[in-house]
């Protein structure tokens, strides 16, 4: 594949629960020139000492979720927030505009060094966080809900039950294809999959 001499292009990258689209971003982080920025990784760093989101967090829960060395304790904050509405909507207020800060200045750095061609931005919230004006570009990626529910069910062992209630909380298919540039369908085999990755990148640096 030819390499793309234009300027750093940002595609964001969504879809519901069981899509495969970490599948979809390992292949193309291992084949093309480009960083991969997850939010839900981002969201860790952030809550790090010393990160954006560490201090007000703490404000926020108290000192009981932290752990012996001054982290914040995943399981505590999760406990803690589990059964409070209220307090799951600060923690997001705290966190979600966090990550997007930090996903803005790995994007400025990115424009600034000009080491890679392409920079994917990763998340279920993609669009209710506003990130189509961040992105050149939007892409879903699409299973049925079959297909979703069975992996979701064989690879983290959700109940149909909790499959069907996380989807409902999601977008739906049509709102999705709406707001997106791009479908990738990735219902069947892996290798359907990546024939439309690649079909869809030609022109990048193909990394061998």
């Amino acid at each position: 594949m030819k390499q793309n001499k234009q300027s750093l292009h940002i595609i964001g990258v969504t879809g519901g629960i069981g899509a495969g689209k970490s599948e979809v971003l390992a292949y193309i982080e291992k084949h093309y020139n480009c960083r991969v920025y997850l939010a839900d990784q981002v969201a860790h760093l952030v809550k790090e000492v010393g990160q954006e989101a560490y201090l007000p967090l703490v404000k926020l829960l108290g000192e009981e979720v932290l752990c012996e060395d001054g982290s914040i304790c995943k399981n505590q904050m999760a406990e803690k927030i589990f059964s409070d509405q209220t307090l799951l909507e600060q923690v997001n207020q705290i966190v979600h505009p966090a990550v997007k800060r930090f996903i803005l200045n790995a994007i400025e750095e990115a424009k600034a060094k000009q080491d890679i061609e392409l920079l994917f931005i990763e998340a279920a919230l993609l669009i209710e966080a506003g990130y189509i004006d961040v992105v050149d570009e939007l892409w879903y990626i699409f299973a049925d809900i079959e297909t979703r529910t069975a992996r979701l069910m064989a690879n983290r062992g959700y109940s149909t039950q909790k499959v069907q209630s996380i989807m409902d909380k999601q977008l739906s298919e049509e709102a999705f294809r709406k707001h997106c540039d791009f479908v990738i369908d990735n219902s069947g085999e892996l290798t359907t999959t990546y024939a439309q990755i690649d079909k869809k990148l030609e022109g990048y640096t193909w990394l061998e």
